[in-house]
């Protein structure tokens, strides 16, 4: 499995910076890693609600369904993808601090099936996506990242 972890400051107020978080779509706004994104249900983002985003892996174009599985307005979202390929699982929490707002990104990668042999090779590779991401999403928000840590699982998760 990989995982990445960013802590990013938004100069946006809390509120602002959540719901642009949890329109998970508009990861194709500020991931480079994120070829195409939609919102798969009509309305406000609530727990159920659906979003298709395409990404390259091996070559390809991967779409992936992500279902918002944990929501809990303005501060925190969960959304988790499964295809016959891996399975990803992010975490958004979005805090006060000053004028603005403080988010919290993590994301979980697992390989599925015979691909699993790959996680070493996916770990390495998750830094680099993980960082342009952060670097993307920072730019965004019109803020900085504050620290990211990327790679092998930390103890304790």
């Amino acid at each position: 499995m990989a995982h990445y972890h960013a802590t990013i400051d938004s100069q946006r107020g809390p509120a602002e910076t959540f719901d642009y978080l949890a329109t998970f779509s508009n990861a194709a706004q500020w991931d480079p890693g994120v070829l195409a994104g939609e919102q798969l249900d009509p309305g406000p983002v609530r727990l159920g609600t659906r979003f298709r985003l395409v990404v390259p892996f091996l070559g390809r174009r991967l779409p992936l369904t992500y279902v918002v599985t944990g929501y809990s307005p303005h501060r925190q979202v969960a959304l988790d993808a499964v295809s016959r390929l891996l399975r990803s699982a992010d975490r958004i929490e979005v805090t006060a601090d000053g004028d603005g707002a403080r988010v919290s990104y993590d994301a979980d990668v697992r390989l599925q099936g015979p691909l699993r042999l790959l996680d070493p090779l996916l770990r390495r590779g998750f830094r680099t996506v993980g960082d342009r991401a952060a670097a993307g999403l920072a730019s965004a928000l019109d803020g900085r990242p504050r620290g990211v840590a990327g790679g092998p699982e930390e103890p304790g998760r």
